[in-house]
């Protein structure tokens, strides 16, 4: 998916690089999909960004209410794979979709 040329070599390098990564993205705070690997097709790409910026946002809103500073990662672990959302500058986030085998130290 080729949305960015300049961030998409980088993401698709740690796909490459990183055992058990299966997709990275780039989104917007409001969930907009500014960089993909290529690894995601471009429906896939939006879905996973959606998820990632509602995701991103209710671990804020929580941090906020519950006054536990900001959100440093968001994970959900799944039967075949873990996700991982993490701020990425001043309204970006990173979204990994990896193995289940992935080490979530790492």
């Amino acid at each position: 998916m080729a949305l960015s040329k300049g961030l998409d070599w980088l993401l698709d390098d740690l796909t490459n690089r990183i055992a058990q990564v299966r997709h990275v993205l780039v989104l917007s705070n409001d969930g907009l999909v500014t960089g993909a690997s290529a690894t995601l097709e471009r429906q896939d790409a939006e879905h996973l960004a959606a998820v990632a910026s509602g995701l991103h946002s209710l671990a804020k809103g929580s941090g906020n209410h519950f006054r536990t500073g900001r959100v440093r990662q968001t994970m959900v672990e799944f039967e075949e794979g873990v996700l991982f959302v993490t701020a990425a500058g001043d309204g970006s986030c990173l979204c990994v979709l990896s193995g289940p085998d992935a080490d979530v130290g790492q």
